[in-house]
């Protein structure tokens, strides 16, 4: 399908990611459908998206308002052109939405899933059209983040992939093409540095507040501008093969999550979420912390990609 078909969007599930997706959509010109099971969860999504739209001009405000519908009525589906779930990270709960969906849509129709490390190629086995199905997985706060990884399965077409590419494109995103391997791009990147980082805190080698402070301040601060093959390019390959063949050795190849992880896991202490995690959460510190990483997050944007 050519991205210029594309003018139709329903996004399934109107929790913080499903809420923001629709928000993303409709803020670029696309007719968008925010479905969800339950009116309270589109209650939430509503007043998600009335916070995240305050900054915006009224008039940009308005127009992105009137091209986006809640509804908890299946129909909705009938005459998408793209249909991007973003449900309960469970497979047997997307396989029955899938098959719940797909009496309803349209020959034509593409869906996606924002699974964020679901294998593609499983998923896609309660779709009848596979070839019609990829991952498109954006990253948390959907809004903000420049990144989106477009998975292939093992029966995607390419045509497919290539238009869910070429829409991220178009909602002013960086997507990446990924094979459909555990953690694809991101998290295979991400839980490599969370795995280092539980190491050296359980080892007492750096305290949890001095190894934030080493990705905030130096590595995050880099990575932002340039990726990790640019760096060692630009550091010397002859100096990273140096420290690597003395390095590796030490480092965290745990194969379970470690004990720091599990201990907070076990005491209900899960972060933001539960009010505490690895820090403080309580007394309003939460918001706080949401509201000034996305004010970083909007600056930073806005200095390297202009958006």
């Amino acid at each position: 399908m050519e991205i210029s078909k594309v003018k139709k969007v329903t996004v399934a599930g109107a929790g913080t990611m499903g809420t923001l997706i629709a928000q993303t959509f409709a803020s670029h010109g696309y007719t968008v459908a925010l479905w969800n099971r339950s009116e309270s969860g589109l209650e939430r999504g509503r007043s998600i998206i009335a916070e995240n739209l305050e900054a915006v001009p009224p008039e940009e405000r308005d127009a992105a308002a009137s091209r986006l519908t809640m509804t908890t009525d299946p129909d909705c589906f009938r005459d998408a052109d793209f249909v991007l779930e973003s449900i309960a990270e469970d497979m047997d709960v997307k396989h029955a939405f899938y098959r719940q969906i797909e009496p309803l849509l349209k020959g034509t129709c593409l869906v996606a899933t924002n699974t964020s490390g679901l294998s593609i190629t499983a998923l896609s086995q309660a779709f009848g059209a596979p070839e019609r199905f990829c991952g498109m997985h954006w990253i948390n706060p959907a809004n903000l983040i420049p990144l989106i990884e477009v998975i292939s399965g093992t029966s995607t077409a390419p045509e497919t992939a290539q238009t869910v590419y070429a829409l991220a494109e178009d909602l002013g995103k960086k997507p990446i093409h990924v094979k459909d391997v555990p953690g694809f791009a991101l998290n295979r990147l991400q839980f490599a540095v969370l795995r280092e980082a539980l190491h050296m805190v359980e080892t007492g080698a750096a305290s949890m507040e001095d190894v934030d402070k080493a990705m905030k301040y130096g590595l995050g601060l880099r990575y932002a501008c340039i990726g990790p093959f640019e760096t060692a390019d630009l550091g010397g390959l002859d100096i990273f093969c140096g420290i690597s063949e003395y390095l590796f050795a030490d480092l965290a190849d745990d194969k379970e999550p470690q004990a720091l992880l599990r201990q907070k896991k076990a005491e209900g202490k899960l972060g933001l979420k539960s009010g505490e995690g690895f820090f403080d959460y309580s007394d309003g510190h939460g918001a706080k912390a949401v509201a000034e990483r996305n004010r970083k997050l909007a600056a930073l944007s806005e200095i390297l990609f202009g958006s």
